[in-house]
């Protein structure tokens, strides 16, 4: 495998070495399974989060590297493009609901401008300096004649599709992010790069995230059950699955694919099964 700072030296890089992935909010959750799966796959992978001795702490057990990123700040991000002027693949995972800092209502009435600002800042803001960051530093990797392609996976939610009146600001942050994924994706085709950009999109996913709802036994399975109920599959996804399709995404056998929408969320979004002889009328 083929370090950065190899790339320093004027080392090449060969296609089989794997490819230098960015990955933000790796801390935890989606995104530290994510790191795993593409460390996994032989990637040189750079798990970045806000949380310093979080971050440092699972990236050594990973075995990969770790950079401090607080996605909102545009310095911190050009701080990373001087470290790491040309990658393969980001994945723009790290996000927030709005409910870490504040018990709300977050809902299009009550949530405060702050409240919505927060949000978006991370969110939204984060995408938008994401996305700029990889398309210089993807180019740059063209330029260099390596693997001349390039792939941006930005995390949205199945929130992103469907309104969610108690969180508003989080919805709508992240019906921005598959918006903004389509643009990112356009604008690249249409300069001749072969720089893809997709979108996921997650529903109930069992993360930490989750662990402040469901609580601890007696009526933890209860909880779990009713909060799955609308989903076909009656089931929490796993963070395996989602690592699973970012995998994918990074891969060069996912190169056909950019402007696309991934959706992960058990079947929710495809409407109620009727059985054999039944008819909606």
């Amino acid at each position: 495998m083929v370090r950065h700072d190899q790339f320093k030296k004027g080392i090449s890089y060969a296609p089989s070495q794997g490819k230098i992935c960015i990955v933000t909010g790796g801390a935890r959750g989606i995104g530290r399974g994510v790191c795993e799966a593409l460390a996994r796959e032989g990637a040189t992978v750079v798990l970045t989060d806000i949380d310093e001795a979080a971050g440092r702490k699972v990236a050594q057990e990973i075995g990969c590297e770790f950079f401090e990123l607080d996605v909102r700040d545009e310095a911190q991000w050009d701080r990373l493009a001087r470290a790491y002027p040309s990658i393969d693949v980001l994945v723009k995972n790290a996000g927030i609901t709005g409910f870490e800092s504040s018990p709300g209502p977050h809902d299009p009435e009550h949530a405060s401008l702050a409240e919505w600002h927060a949000v978006h800042e991370v969110n939204t803001d984060g995408t938008f300096l994401g996305c700029h960051y990889a398309l210089k530093a993807m180019k740059a990797m063209k330029a260099m004649k390596a693997k001349g392609t390039g792939s941006i996976i930005n995390m949205s939610s199945r929130s992103g599709v469907v309104w969610i009146p108690a969180a508003a600001a989080y919805a709508a942050s992240k019906a921005a992010i598959r918006n903004h994924s389509k643009s990112v994706a356009l604008y690249a085709a249409q300069n001749g790069w072969e720089i893809r950009c997709n979108s996921v999109q997650p529903a109930a996913i069992l993360t930490p995230m989750w662990e402040a709802l469901l609580g601890d036994e007696p009526g933890r399975e209860e909880r779990m059950k009713a909060m799955v109920a609308d989903t076909r599959l009656k089931r929490f996804g796993t963070v395996e699955e989602v690592a699973a399709l970012c995998v994918y995404l990074a891969s060069d056998e996912s190169a056909y694919m950019t402007g696309s929408e991934l959706m992960l969320d058990g079947g929710l979004l495809a409407g109620s099964a009727a059985s054999p002889g039944q008819s909606d009328g």
